[in-house]
């Protein structure tokens, strides 16, 4: 079943092509949509009145705020060094790694295809261009774009 028992829907989410996505262990807020082929996984939040475009990737650790707009196939990550074994060949599990966590503020706009790393805060109003790795920190209302991504200006 793509959407899990675990997932915590508030009132009027609207899930486009609910059999073209994987939710679980989240939390989505009220009126949030979410596209098709999008994967939120356990312990990420979703606030309120925000769009999730297809084929987007919120992982562990990420906290979205209310308002935000997540354009198509962005990616999350939350992992600094990762790795898929252990130094003694063994494959690693949820003991070896700790999940580093993202936020992105309220009212926030993160255009297609960007990639943000972990550990990062994207300020409430901020706007991150299509394609963009962002690296470290964005300020409230900031416009940033590129690889990586750097402040051009205000929103």
């Amino acid at each position: 079943m793509p959407i899990s028992d675990s997932v915590d829907l508030g009132r009027g989410v609207t899930i486009f092509h609910p059999d073209l996505v994987n939710l679980y262990g989240c939390a989505i807020g009220d009126e949030t949509k979410i596209g098709a082929f999008v994967e939120i996984q356990k312990g990420a939040i979703i606030g309120s009145r925000c769009k999730i475009s297809s084929h987007s990737f919120v992982c562990e650790g990420v906290t979205i705020e209310d308002g935000v707009f997540i354009g198509h196939g962005v990616m999350f990550t939350n992992d600094t060094h990762p790795r898929a074994v252990n130094e003694d060949g063994s494959l690693q599990d949820d003991s070896d790694w700790q999940v580093i966590g993202t936020r992105v503020k309220k009212q926030a706009s993160i255009g297609s295809g960007a990639t943000i790393l972990p550990g990062i805060t994207i300020g409430a109003g901020a706007m991150v261009g299509a394609g963009s790795v962002v690296t470290k920190d964005v300020p409230d209302n900031a416009v940033v774009a590129g690889n990586p991504a750097r402040v051009l200006g205000g929103a």
